[in-house]
């Protein structure tokens, strides 16, 4: 997924220079509403590692 958030921001950072000032915005705003999507995973993902505990295998 950041994979995504990077691609989108490699788009942003080339059309910005090129001049192309809305495809830039709406690619910046696309990678960090990804960024936010995987951070919130990460966090629920972690806390449910926490809640169940590591197991003895």
């Amino acid at each position: 997924m950041l994979s995504w958030v990077v691609t989108f921001l490699i788009i942003a950072l080339i059309a910005g220079v090129l001049g192309f000032g809305g495809i830039a915005g709406a690619s910046v705003e696309i990678a960090k509403a990804i960024f936010f999507i995987a951070v919130i995973l990460f966090l629920v993902s972690a806390v449910i590692g926490l809640v169940r505990g590591r197991s003895n295998v």
